[in-house]
C-alpha cells in the first residue's frame, strides 16, 4: 500500500474512532471530505506548528464546522498541539476539541464555525485583509504577503444566503487568493440535495466571476491535490467542486443516515478491517513521518520568509517601518484628538461619528470597512481612503453592496487576519439581517465596529419598516457586545475608547436627526456606561434614565417637574454599566428615590432592571405610522407634556 493511501486510511480510522468515542458527532462529512483535507495539509497548506501566528501563513476556515473531528485529527497528525488524548476528549466539557471549531480553543483553528455559511463569508474577509496587506507592503521582488485563504464548505453552506452574498462580492473584487473547497456529496440531513436545491453551482459561480474546477474523484488523494495546485495558478477566486461520497467506507455511505451517525464498536471494527487498520487511536511511524515532512516544510518556509523579510527591511526601510507599525497598535485615546468637546454640539450623532471615524482612520491604518450601500445616508466613509476594488486593493472603503449579513461576517474575517479594525454600517432597523454575524463577533471577541444610524421613530416618513423599535434590545441581548447609544460627542468618544480597548465588538446606535445640545456630559463618566448627568439638589425623589436622543427630552421633563428633587441619569451603554462596582451602580441608580423613570424610543424591557417593577417606562409599545418624524415621535408619547402627566399620575398614588 502506498504511503499516501495508508495515511488517508489512518486519517479516516482515527476520525471515525474519535466520533465513536465521543458518542456523538458527524461521521458523514468527516469521512467524505478526508481526501480533500489530507491533500490540502500534505501538499499545499502553508503553516508553522511552532508559530501558529506566523503572519504569512495560509488561513484555513472549516465552514462545514461539523467536520471538525477530521480537522482535529489532521491537526494532531501534522504536529499541531492537539494530542491523541485531546481527540479522545472530543465534545467533552472544557476540552480542546469542542463539537465545532472554536477560535482560541484549539491550536491551529483560525475561526469559530458551526452556523453554516458563516465560515465562507469569514474566508472572504480573510482574503480581503490579505489582499490589503499585499497591496500596501509588497514591493518588486519581495512578496512578503502572498498567503492563500482556503475554505472547506458543503452543500448546506452554499445554500445559506450569507455565503452566496459573500461569494458574489468576492467575485466582484477578484480575490484571487481565495480557494473554496466544495465538498459536493449532494446529501443533506433530510435527504438528497435535489429535495431542496437543483441549481448549477458551477455556472452560478462562473457568473459571479469565479474560476471553477471540477473533480469527479473527490475521494481520491491525488485528484484532490492536483486540483488545488491548479487553483493556486488562477487569477480569480476559485471554486473546486469535489464530487465525494458522504460517509465513504461505512454501510450507510451516500445516504443522509450517515450525516450524524456514530459508528458502533462493531462497525468501527469492520470499518478498520476495510482500511487495513488494526490499532486504536494509533499513528504508525511511517504515517507520522509522511505528515511531519509537511510540518518541517512549513517551518522551513517560515525561516525562509524571515530571511527574505530581513533583506526587505534593508531594501525598503520605509515600507518595513510601516509594516511593523501596522502590528503595533499603540494605546489610543479618542478624546485627545478632539480639543473642543462642544465642537459638534447640536449635530446628529451620525454626523459627529463621521468626523471622529475619519480622525481615527487618519491615525490608525488598520481601520477599513464600509456600508451596505448607505454611505451617503449613514456618513460612514473614510474621505481620503479610496475604494477597495478589484483593481485597487489599497482602498480602505469596501462597497459591500446591499448585503448586510455578509458585510458583518466579512468584517469578522478581516478582524481575524491580524490587528485590523474593521467597521461596517447600516440603518439600525436592518441590523436584524446581521444578528448571526454580530453574535459570532461577540463569541470570538473581535474588534469590529458596527455603526447603526436612523436609530428611532424620528426617521418619520420612511415608515415603520425603517423605524428601529425592537433592535436595541436584540443587540443588547447578545452577550459580549457593547451597545453605545450616545447623546453627544463625549459619549460617542467614550464608546470609541471602549471599542478600541480590545473588549470585543461594539455597536453604535446613532441619530439621523440633530440632537439638542446637552450640557454637562462627561467622556470619563460615559466610559462607565451610565452616570448622573443632572444630580439632585439633595436626595433624589425622582430619577429619570435615558439614552441617546431621549437624554435632552429627559432633561426637559426634569425641568418641568415642580416641587420634586429630580435627578437625570444618562445611560449610553448598559453593558459597560454592568461591569462597574456595586457601589458605583448603587450611587447611579439611587434606589431610595420614590419613582424611577426610563425614557427610550425602543421596546427594551431591560430598563425595568434599573427602574424596578413599579418604575415608569416610556418606551414604544407598538409599530408607529409614517409621518413627519417629530409628529410620529410625539404621537408615540415622547413629548414633555405627556411624560410629565404620567409621572404626576403615578406620584398621586
Amino acid at each position: 500500500m502506498k504511503i499516501a493511501q495508508k495515511t488517508l486510511n489512518y486519517v479516516k480510522s482515527i476520525t471515525a474512532q474519535t466520533i465513536s468515542n465521543a458518542g456523538s458527532g458527524h461521521t458523514g462529512t468527516a469521512l467524505g471530505a478526508s481526501s480533500i483535507m489530507l491533500a490540502l495539509f500534505k501538499d499545499h497548506y502553508n503553516f508553522d506548528v511552532a508559530d501558529t501566528d506566523f503572519i504569512n501563513r495560509d488561513r484555513l476556515v472549516i465552514s462545514s464546522g461539523h467536520a471538525c473531528p477530521l480537522y482535529y485529527t489532521l491537526l494532531s497528525m501534522f504536529g499541531f498541539d492537539v494530542s491523541i488524548q485531546d481527540l479522545k476528549e472530543l465534545r467533552k466539557y472544557g476540552s480542546r476539541t469542542p463539537g465545532h471549531p472554536e477560535y482560541g480553543q484549539t491550536s491551529g483553528v483560525e475561526v469559530t464555525t458551526g452556523a453554516l455559511g458563516q465560515g465562507v463569508a469569514n474566508a472572504v474577509g480573510l482574503a480581503v485583509a490579505s489582499s490589503i496587506m499585499a497591496e500596501r507592503f509588497n514591493s518588486v521582488g519581495f512578496p512578503i504577503i502572498n498567503n492563500y485563504t482556503y475554505c472547506l464548505a458543503g452543500d448546506g453552506c452554499l445554500m445559506e444566503g450569507v455565503a452566496m452574498e459573500a461569494c458574489s462580492l468576492a467575485g466582484n473584487l477578484n480575490l484571487k487568493n481565495l480557494i473554496l473547497l466544495y465538498d459536493s456529496n449532494e446529501v443533506t440531513i433530510d435527504g438528497n440535495l435535489n429535495l431542496s436545491n437543483r441549481e448549477n453551482i458551477a455556472k452560478k459561480f462562473k457568473a459571479m466571476g469565479w474560476a471553477v474546477i471540477k473533480v469527479k474523484k473527490g475521494n481520491d488523494f491525488k485528484s484532490c491535490s492536483r486540483a488545488i495546485a491548479f487553483a493556486k495558478k488562477m487569477n480569480k477566486p476559485t471554486l473546486i467542486i469535489f464530487k465525494t461520497t458522504i460517509g465513504i467506507g461505512t454501510d450507510k455511505e451516500g445516504t443522509s443516515a450517515v450525516h450524524g451517525a456514530v459508528l458502533t464498536s462493531e462497525e468501527i471494527k469492520v470499518f478498520n478491517e476495510k482500511l487495513g487498520v488494526k490499532e486504536s487511536f494509533y499513528v504508525p511511524n511511517d504515517v507520522r513521518d509522511f505528515c511531519m515532512a509537511s510540518a518541517r516544510k512549513g517551518r522551513l518556509n517560515h525561516e525562509t520568509w524571515n530571511q527574505e523579510l530581513a533583506v526587505y527591511s534593508n531594501s525598503n526601510p520605509e515600507l518595513f517601518k510601516q509594516f511593523l507599525q501596522f502590528f503595533d497598535r499603540k494605546k489610543f485615546e479618542p478624546q485627545k484628538f478632539v480639543k473642543d468637546e462642544y465642537k459638534w454640539a447640536g449635530e446628529s450623532t451620525k454626523n459627529i461619528n463621521k468626523y471622529i471615524l475619519n480622525e481615527l482612520a487618519e491615525k490608525l491604518p488598520q481601520v477599513v470597512g464600509g456600508t451596505a450601500d448607505v454611505a451617503a445616508s449613514t456618513g460612514v466613509f473614510i474621505d481620503n481612503g479610496g475604494n477597495f476594488l478589484a483593481g485597487n486593493k489599497r482602498g480602505r472603503n469596501i462597497h459591500f453592496g446591499v448585503r448586510e449579513h455578509a458585510m458583518a461576517a466579512i468584517c469578522n474575517g478581516i478582524a481575524l487576519y491580524d490587528d485590523f479594525v474593521p467597521f461596517c454600517s447600516a440603518y439600525l432597523a436592518f441590523s436584524n439581517y446581521m444578528l448571526p454575524s454580530i453574535r459570532m463577533s461577540a463569541i470570538m471577541k473581535l474588534d469590529v465596529l458596527y455603526f447603526f444610524t436612523h436609530d428611532s421613530l424620528l426617521v418619520g416618513e420612511d415608515g415603520v419598516t425603517h423605524q428601529a423599535i425592537e433592535q436595541l434590545p436584540q443587540l443588547r441581548n447578545i452577550i459580549g457586545l457593547n451597545v453605545y447609544r450616545p447623546c453627544d460627542t463625549n459619549e460617542l468618544l467614550a464608546g470609541y475608547q471602549v471599542a478600541l480597548s480590545k473588549s470585543g465588538p461594539c455597536a453604535f446606535a446613532l441619530t439621523r436627526q440633530k440632537i439638542e445640545e446637552v450640557k454637562g456630559t462627561s467622556y470619563k463618566d460615559a466610559l462607565q456606561g451610565g452616570y448622573i448627568l443632572k444630580p439632585a439638589e439633595k436626595e433624589a425623589e425622582i430619577v429619570i434614565f435615558a439614552s441617546g436622543s431621549e437624554v435632552p427630552l429627559a432633561l426637559e421633563v426634569a425641568n418641568e417637574i415642580k416641587g420634586k428633587d429630580v435627578s437625570v441619569v444618562s445611560m449610553p451603554c448598559m453593558e459597560q454599566f454592568e461591569k462597574q462596582t456595586p457601589n458605583y451602580k448603587n450611587k447611579v441608580l439611587q434606589k431610595t428615590a420614590k419613582l424611577r423613570v426610563a425614557i427610550e424610543a425602543s421596546n427594551d424591557k431591560t430598563w425595568y432592571k434599573y427602574i424596578g417593577e413599579d418604575g415608569l417606562l416610556i418606551g414604544v409599545e407598538g409599530y408607529a405610522k409614517s409621518g413627519k418624524g417629530e409628529e410620529v415621535y410625539s404621537k408615540a408619547g415622547f413629548n414633555v407634556k405627556e411624560i410629565v402627566r404620567k409621572i404626576s399620575k403615578l406620584l398621586e398614588k
